[in-house]
């Protein structure tokens, strides 16, 4: 079945691949029932998850319910126990929602929820990160996760991530993140996609985020916090929720 999976993740176009994965998604849940690993979004058991990546996929990281990786189970877990997020009234603005997430989101009635993307048919509000059609100060929070690294202009996204969000707001604004690297690399004359996709990780990314990310949070004006959540975890949490060790959570406030 994972010899299977791969070899349909590297063949098939994305878009078609996701939407097979969410037909496929009750199958892929009975076949690999157990209770080695739990999805926490939705608190399924499974004896192993699914591998997934393009160049090289990763193992075991794929939830067969939620079809969630492990920076989808980190963001639910650090939402579910370290914020309001589930309880307080707010107002929230999520980019690309997930579809990990969407449902569960929409259904929270403490929330006032919308989506917003440029092409997402998940999207409320279709409009462009660098142009948003909000006014100042309007949301409490707002979830911006693996957009960022699709932007050329990642600034002036934050720009208006700041402008839009409210004082005493907070957000988390997720990005791949090689933790190695100091400096963000970016080049814009690399256009080839197989080239992109070898030295980006996908096509469509435009750069590695290092770990002055940070900064480019702090320059938008936002108050800044790394935090490794996993840190707080014992290694048998982490193994059984399937997450990347060490893996950063930019929390920003206003």
């Amino acid at each position: 079945m994972k010899k299977l999976f791969k070899f349909v993740l590297n063949k098939i176009p994305r878009p078609l691949l996701i939407q097979l994965s969410y037909l496929a998604r009750p199958i892929l849940a009975l076949t690999l029932k157990g209770d080695k690993y739990t999805d926490p979004i939705d608190g399924r058991q499974f004896k192993s998850f699914l591998p997934y990546g393009y160049e090289n996929p990763r193992e075991n990281v794929l939830s067969p319910s939620t079809l969630s990786l492990e920076r989808h189970r980190l963001l639910w877990l650090y939402l579910k126990d370290e914020t309001n997020f589930f309880t307080a009234p707010l107002k929230v603005l999520h980019f690309a929602p997930e579809q990990a997430f969407y449902k569960k989101f929409k259904k929270l009635k403490n929330l006032e929820y919308t989506t917003t993307d440029l092409n997402s048919p998940l999207a409320d509000v279709k409009a462009d990160i660098c142009a948003l059609p909000f006014k100042d100060d309007s949301f409490d929070v707002i979830l911006c996760n693996h957009v960022l690294e699709h932007i050329p202009d990642d600034r002036k996204a934050l720009s208006e991530l700041y402008r839009i969000l409210k004082p005493s707001g907070w957000g988390i604004l997720q990005i791949p993140q090689d933790l190695k690297r100091e400096v963000t690399y970016e080049d814009n004359s690399i256009t080839d996609k197989k080239e992109r996709a070898k030295i980006f990780g996908q096509y469509d990314h435009v750069r590695i985020y290092g770990r002055d990310y940070f900064d480019r949070l702090k320059e938008a004006g936002f108050i800044v916090k790394a935090v490794d959540y996993t840190a707080m975890m014992t290694d048998a949490e982490i193994e059984k929720y399937r997450l990347a060790k060490g893996e950063l959570i930019p929390f920003v406030t206003k």
